[in-house]
């Protein structure tokens, strides 16, 4: 057995090791196990008592989840394992968020958090809605291609295409309350790396 996506093993403890439990919790969840070698050899784990006691509580306390902490015992040494369930919702450790894959854990930056996040709150990236930018601030020019283009494609009714620019934008579900949406930005600014820096790197 190998070290995989739902499984990491740790010789001794160390308290940055919440951070692979916390790249579980953000992942499929998944079993750290302590006092196994490299190869999942049970070399055993000083102080497994105090590990019991001390570990949930401080996971707990940095993550804000529960998780199940176990005693196991293999011809006369102790190891525990730590089960991480899979959390619908970001779990930050001290601000950062960490995220298994494969057999690694990686912290999440940039765009992948920013994709990440999105996710978990069931978002897709172009659906984030974009204050500070109007219909009136959108291309005619865009709209009117736009319109030539769903016409040879007939992907929408005429009736749709006919309607003013505000109103084919809530048709084509491109707004959310007052504030566009990113796709609308992509689709019809004139400028749209003004709102959405590397909007295609997405």
């Amino acid at each position: 057995m190998r070290e995989n996506q739902n499984i990491e093993w740790k010789s001794i403890w160390r308290d940055e090791y919440i951070k692979w439990i916390c790249g579980f919790a953000n992942a499929t969840g998944g079993k750290l196990e302590i006092g196994k070698d490299d190869t999942g050899v049970v070399i055993g784990v000083a102080d497994a008592k105090m590990l019991m006691e001390d570990l949930p509580n401080k996971i707990r306390n940095i993550l804000g989840i529960i998780v199940d902490v176990n005693l196991h015992s293999e011809n006369g040494k102790d190891w525990i394992s730590v089960e991480v369930a899979p959390y619908p919702y970001p779990v930050s450790y001290k601000g950062q968020y960490h995220y298994r894959s494969g057999s690694t854990k990686q912290e999440l930056i940039g765009a992948a958090l920013d994709k990440f996040l999105l996710q978990k709150q069931g978002k897709r990236w172009d659906s984030v809605p974009v204050p500070h930018v109007a219909v009136a601030d959108l291309s005619a020019d865009a709209f009117r291609y736009f319109r030539k283009k769903s016409m040879q494609t007939k992907r929408l009714d005429d009736s749709v295409l006919q309607e003013e620019d505000n109103s084919l934008i809530q048709k084509l579900h491109l707004k959310e309350k007052e504030y566009l949406k990113r796709a609308a930005i992509l689709l019809f600014h004139p400028d749209p790396e003004q709102f959405l820096p590397e909007p295609m790197s997405k």
